[in-house]
């Protein structure tokens, strides 16, 4: 099932017409503990995440939002799989949600085969609803990202800025778009799947097809590519 262009034009306009939510000052997040702490809907009881989440203080709360990394900062969970049971859910949390905190993450895990039609009609949701998608391939990576948002919640811009242009990351983009048809995205998607670049060679043919945006073709190429001798 999937959330129609009706139901889709009707979130927007209630997300418009809404009253703005609940306050979140910093008086406000300071007396639940969240100016130090990570702050956790108790809905989340029990997801897995939480484990890996060990770098900040994090603590059950009382809020709209699944998680709280900041005093403007939220996010929403979401699994593939349970996205493909329940459509609607991801829109009623929303009317929940409002347009409370500035910025908005949808954090979906990827846990399903074929993922490319969910993350189609939730990108259209995101765009919609002023929600940032990020993508994590398992409960760890999730909780990292989380953890992350928090640790960088009063860091100065240059600490978030994109990398430099002379900075490993930048070079094994560099070198695998050097692959044909492989584009920036897909080398992007390809290290956020695989973590490294000797990630990325030791993994099957199988294994890149299933990175979104690569499929049989292009996982074929660069899979020949990265076996090919690269002495005479």
């Amino acid at each position: 099932m999937d959330i129609s262009d009706s139901e889709l034009a009707e979130l927007a306009v209630n997300l418009d017409e809404q009253e703005p939510g609940p306050s979140t000052s910093k008086e406000d997040n300071k007396a639940k503990g969240g100016r130090n702490s990570l702050l956790v809907n108790p809905n989340q009881r029990g997801n897995p995440l939480l484990k890996s989440i060990s770098k900040v203080v994090w603590e059950y709360e009382d809020i709209i939002p699944d998680y709280q990394m900041g005093i403007q900062m939220c996010a929403l969970f979401l699994s593939l799989k349970y996205h493909n049971l329940k459509p609607n859910y991801i829109h009623e949390r929303l009317k929940q949600l409002k347009d409370m905190y500035r910025l908005r993450v949808l954090l979906v895990q990827v846990d399903v085969k074929d993922p490319h039609y969910a993350l189609k009609n939730l990108t259209r949701i995101c765009i919609l609803a002023n929600l940032t998608l990020i993508l994590a391939w398992s409960s760890d990576e999730a909780g990292k990202i989380l953890e992350t948002y928090k640790i960088y919640e009063n860091k100065p811009p240059d600490n978030v800025m994109g990398k430099n242009e002379s900075s490993p990351y930048i070079k094994i983009i560099q070198a695998l778009t050097s692959i044909k048809p492989i584009n920036k995205t897909d080398a992007m998607n390809l290290l956020t799947k695989f973590k490294t670049l000797e990630g990325i060679i030791n993994a099957s043919e199988f294994q890149i097809s299933e990175c979104p945006g690569i499929g049989p073709r292009k996982a074929k190429k660069l899979y020949s590519s990265l076996k090919e001798n690269f002495c005479k």
